[in-house]
């Protein structure tokens, strides 16, 4: 129950700037095949202005170590408040993951980034592994990560 309460939350922090509506976004990653432990990941938006806008996920068991997604942590300040109930499991090498989020439909073609962190323990942290923005354009196209994500992409 409290994972359904974080959601719905975040879904209505992300749908309330559109009023008109939300719609349902899925996130896609594979990671490389890095021989690592697995990734923590970070997925959060940005505004036009660079300026924190929300998570979308954290990946990852101990919130202990969500410091090391350092993109992430300097733009939401590291506030955990919001995140209850978006969080899911670090993700292994050579694996993928596939999440579904709300998003409000104000927030697309409207200057918004899409940013995964991804941290790896014993091997170096990657902010902004992936860096896309959000639009109807861009919709189901694939981007390459720059260190742990092979290619992300994200479908409205």
């Amino acid at each position: 129950m409290k994972s359904l309460i974080g959601a719905l939350a975040l879904t209505t922090a992300l749908t309330l700037p559109g009023l008109a509506g939300a719609r349902p976004v899925t996130l896609s990653a594979q990671m490389k095949d890095y021989g690592g432990n697995p990734a923590y990941l970070a997925v959060y938006l940005t505004d036009a202005k660079g300026a924190y806008a929300g998570t979308l996920l954290l990946a990852g068991s101990r919130t202990r170590y969500f410091e090391h997604l350092s993109g992430w942590l300097a733009a939401s300040g590291g506030d955990m408040s919001q995140v209850d109930g978006i969080t899911g499991a670090s993700v292994g090498s050579g694996r993928s993951f596939e999440v579904t989020v709300n998003v409000a439909d104000a927030l697309l073609d409207a200057g918004y980034v899409l940013h995964v962190d991804a941290a790896v323990e014993d091997l170096r942290a990657s902010p902004n592994d992936v860096q896309v923005p959000l639009t109807t354009a861009g919709s189901g196209a694939a981007v390459k990560g720059r260190r742990y994500i092979a290619s992300f992409d994200y479908k409205l």
